[in-house]
């Protein structure tokens, strides 16, 4: 343990440990993953399944944050977002990140293993691979496609919650996940959009790095366009109602006014806006989906 970290306050250690979880990351994929529970009973869901299914990948979840983290120190210390978390600021060492990931990701997998079900820990754990080996390690440094390929861990949690209650995964839990994997790419490369100055000087191959600007915004509109009519699955295939489709709808004409004026008239401060609208976006879409679900329910 370096001398910089051996003097800090427990309650300062415990918090730099937390912000290496990204948590408001985290909270975005158990809630849809709390969604994917939600939407694969026709009742009330089981208490167990339910409460060691969100811990457990609550907490495999924030693992995987970690070690992303302790991957990228490097690249997060050139890049002004993430400069300030606690590898590149010299709060926690590579030693510590590590036990910590380990430690946070077996109990996290225990409690599925044992009290939800074999299938979700498996599941749980090639997501864990796939966003901290096959994403951190090799997609995001060697392709600009990374986003798009590196897509299908982040879009796996309400899969993970549909299998934590039925003990199967179905069609319906992979329409959902469609939704998230067709969503990551439009908004991620809003973000990297603004920030490609910085993906460049980090050497990360961003679409906006690699492929110019108006390459990246012609793509983020077509996304978007494919985003939009993957929302509208659920409705489809019969898994909601009208409320949740005229909130799609309404969602999907937002989300599409940005791409189009991202496309048109692009500035930097109209991507943070798409970006910040695309987080906005899921959480209600996904919300719409559960209000439907009770209100069908108790019809």
């Amino acid at each position: 343990m370096s001398s910089a970290t051996a003097n800090v306050p427990i309650g300062s250690r415990i918090h730099q440990f937390y912000q290496l979880t990204k948590p408001r990351v985290v909270s975005l994929i158990v809630f849809t993953a709390i969604i994917g529970m939600v939407l694969a009973v026709p009742g009330m869901v089981a208490l167990q399944p339910f409460l060691a299914g969100t811990v457990g990948i609550a907490l495999v979840a924030g693992a995987a944050a970690a070690m992303n983290c302790l991957v990228e120190q490097k690249i997060d210390a050139v890049m002004a977002r993430t400069r300030a978390r606690p590898l590149p600021r010299g709060a926690l060492t590579s030693m510590q990140t590590l036990v910590f990931a380990s430690v946070v990701g077996g109990i996290g997998l225990a409690l599925l293993y044992v009290w939800v079900n074999p299938l979700t820990m498996w599941l749980t754990l090639a997501t864990f691979v796939g966003y901290a080996v096959i994403y951190t390690v090799i997609l995001k440094p060697m392709t600009p496609q990374n986003i798009v390929i590196g897509g299908a861990s982040g879009a796996m949690p309400p899969v993970l919650g549909w299998a934590a209650m039925t003990g199967e995964v179905t069609a319906e839990a992979l329409t959902l996940f469609l939704i998230i994997f067709a969503w990551t790419p439009p908004h991620f490369w809003a973000l990297a959009l603004y920030r490609r100055d910085e993906y460049a000087k980090a050497g990360i191959p961003m679409l906006p790095v690699t492929h110019g600007e108006r390459f990246t915004r012609l793509n983020l509109l077509l996304y978007t366009i494919i985003l939009v009519a993957c929302s509208l699955l659920p409705f489809t295939v019969k898994m909601s109602g009208l409320i949740y489709l005229a909130s799609a709808l309404a969602l999907g004409a937002g989300f599409m006014a940005y791409a189009i004026r991202i496309y048109r008239e692009y500035s930097d401060q109209l991507a943070r806006k798409t970006f910040r609208f695309s987080i906005m976006y899921l959480t209600a879409l996904f919300a719409a989906l559960l209000i439907d679900h009770y209100f069908r329910i108790t019809l």
